[in-house]
């Protein structure tokens, strides 16, 4: 016990409050049971370590990958420290602990006065586990940094989230303000290579490398025990991966595929929709509501760019760039679905076309609310709007 309480004090003297991302102020820290779900990397564990440094009760921050509780039950852990006069729990890596909705269930039914604050995989369904937390729990999403919050880890800039309504209208106004302060070509660039991830910070030169061992990490430790997934079907999930990454956009072809991995049509799609739940691909469906994993989608994308740098062994395509971007920034606060004119619809009412800097609106004249998204430009007009603005959507 000493030295996990040791360990909790350490991990909150390293941790400093000068970057919070997105999420921080949007919890509901007040409720009894908070899950924060999220890829490996993406920041979870200093969000939870940072809300620890406010807490003024006796808190404590504890892994659950820790060899610790390979042998001891938490539940118990929590009771011992809980008549110590512990009132607050962060619990890190949830999913990496065998018996963690029983275990939570108990605790939180048990003690109304404690709170939890957890974190775990993004393939986490509260639903599957042997207690059902579902309702017990305010569960949040951490996606990877916007360019937004890039450019403030840099400290090129402090700039405001920015709604989509606004960057629709105001759109020359915001791109004068914004270019007035820094470079935001070049950076942008740099962001789409090595920005989505804050451990980018820790070394360029071996950034890739460590996207590639933390994808492998996450289909073989936390994707694969939550699903009972075979050797064969990871090995499956990896080849599915290269294709897509070396593909222009990837419009799949199920049977194709299957035949391709010498499975059958149903088990690509379970394939598909579980490496999304993971948050390694996104899928673009025709609709977001009452989606069933059977249904094909229209087009498949790396969940983020810089996933998209690290998987290709050659140069990558710009058009496919471009969309990954736009998919993934849209779709953390909106829906974003495959229209009839354009490349993307969002939330039923807007389609955008999106393409480089001589990028006209043909393929969406006349189509009410359309709106062309340029890459390498700084300014836009009119409908044209520049492609790096829909990185301070959160």
């Amino acid at each position: 016990m000493e030295r996990l309480i040791q360990f909790s004090e350490k991990k909150k003297k390293e941790i400093k409050q000068d970057f919070r991302r997105y999420l921080f102020d949007q919890i509901d820290w007040s409720q009894r049971l908070i899950l924060v779900l999220g890829h490996r990397g993406v920041g979870k564990t200093t969000l939870l370590i940072q809300q620890m440094q406010q807490v003024t009760s006796p808190s404590i921050y504890l892994s659950l990958d820790d060899f610790f509780f390979e042998e001891n039950r938490l539940v118990l852990f929590v009771e011992d420290l809980i008549e110590k006069g512990y009132q607050t729990f962060f619990l890190d890596e949830i999913h990496r602990y065998q018996h963690w909705s029983t275990d939570l269930k108990n605790l939180y039914d048990n003690f109304p006065d404690v709170r939890f604050v957890v974190s775990g995989s993004s393939i986490l369904a509260l639903e599957k586990g042997k207690a059902d937390l579902s309702r017990r729990a305010a569960v949040y999403h951490l996606a990877g940094l916007s360019f937004r919050e890039f450019l403030k880890l840099e400290k090129k800039g402090d700039f405001h989230k920015l709604m989509l309504y606004e960057i629709l209208e105001k759109h020359q106004e915001l791109c004068e303000q914004i270019t007035d302060q820094i470079e935001v070509l070049s950076l942008f660039k740099e962001y789409l290579e090595f920005g989505y991830y804050p451990f980018y910070r820790e070394g360029k030169s071996n950034y890739k490398s460590r996207l590639l061992e933390t994808t492998r990490v996450v289909l073989e430790m936390d994707l694969s025990p939550l699903e009972d997934l075979t050797h064969q079907t990871i090995r499956n999930m990896k080849k599915l991966i290269l294709i897509i990454s070396e593909s222009v956009p990837f419009i799949p072809n199920i049977s194709k595929l299957a035949e391709r991995l010498e499975v059958s049509r149903n088990t690509v799609l379970k394939t598909l929709d579980l490496l999304e739940q993971a948050q390694i691909l996104n899928l673009l469906r025709q609709s977001t509501k009452g989606v069933s994993f059977l249904q094909k989608p229209e087009k498949i994308y790396l969940q983020n760019t810089n996933l998209a740098f690290a998987f290709s062994s050659h140069s990558t395509d710009s058009g496919n760039l471009r969309e990954t971007f736009f998919f993934n920034q849209l779709r953390q606060m909106h829906d974003v679905t495959s229209p009839k004119f354009g490349d993307f619809m969002v939330d039923d009412t807007y389609f955008f076309e999106i393409g480089g800097p001589n990028k006209i609106a043909q393929q969406i004249k006349g189509v009410p609310n359309a709106y062309v998204v340029a890459d390498s430009i700084k300014f836009g007009s009119r409908n044209k709007i520049p492609f790096w603005l829909f990185g301070f959507l959160y």
